[in-house]
């Protein structure tokens, strides 16, 4: 097997997109690797990531899902997915935790909208759902409820009053756990009162 050959097995194994330590672990040196992006084998994605130089239409979420893997999708983005908005956003809203690596954003080859995350409710409301056939974390219906209020002074208002209706009218909405997240978030009079308005009349 040439070693054009296994780069090419690595990287379908690897879902077409592949870092050094996978060329290495079959195999592969730091030499191989760089003659086979000079030779237009590979291509560099950005430091220490490739994919196949003839494969170009790999989607923005398959980028995104290994460029940023412990990014989830929020407010916008979430927003677009869940039906809460129909406007197409022009970049990803990211959440990430807050000592993420500047380097890994600023390298990043899909365009980002990035929220910091402190650790506390990083985590709170995850979920996985699939984006053009990529698989991706998003924050479920309530956290992204939450987080349009927590970031209300940052979102154009109709997109705003949109959201909060679109949810209040959704027949698969949970309450109790907009509550929960609303006090961990420490927002909860805010959407406590809001939702008693758009639920009660």
């Amino acid at each position: 097997m040439t070693k054009a050959e296994i780069a090419n097995k690595v990287l379908s194994e690897k879902n077409s997109i592949a870092d050094t330590g996978a060329f290495l672990a079959a195999g592969l040196s730091r030499s191989d690797v760089s003659r086979l992006v000079h030779s237009g084998v590979l291509r560099r994605i950005r430091h220490g990531l490739y994919q196949s130089a003839e494969n170009t239409d790999l989607s923005e979420a398959a980028y995104l899902s290994r460029l940023i893997p412990e990014g989830i999708l929020c407010v916008e983005s979430a927003l677009f997915h869940y039906g809460y908005s129909d406007f197409t956003p022009r970049e990803w809203s990211l959440a990430v935790p807050r000592a993420i690596s500047q380097r890994k954003i600023k390298s990043c080859t899909v365009p980002v909208h990035v929220y910091y995350i402190q650790p506390d409710v990083y985590e709170l409301g995850r979920t996985q759902a699939a984006f053009g056939g990529t698989v991706l974390s998003v924050y479920d219906k309530e956290r992204t409820v939450c987080d349009c209020f927590k970031y209300r002074t940052k979102l154009d208002p109709e997109l705003f009053a949109k959201a909060v209706h679109a949810y209040a009218a959704d027949p698969k909405k949970d309450l109790a756990n907009l509550s929960k997240y609303a006090k961990m978030m420490r927002i909860y009079q805010s959407v406590t009162d809001m939702m008693e308005v758009l639920l009660n009349g």
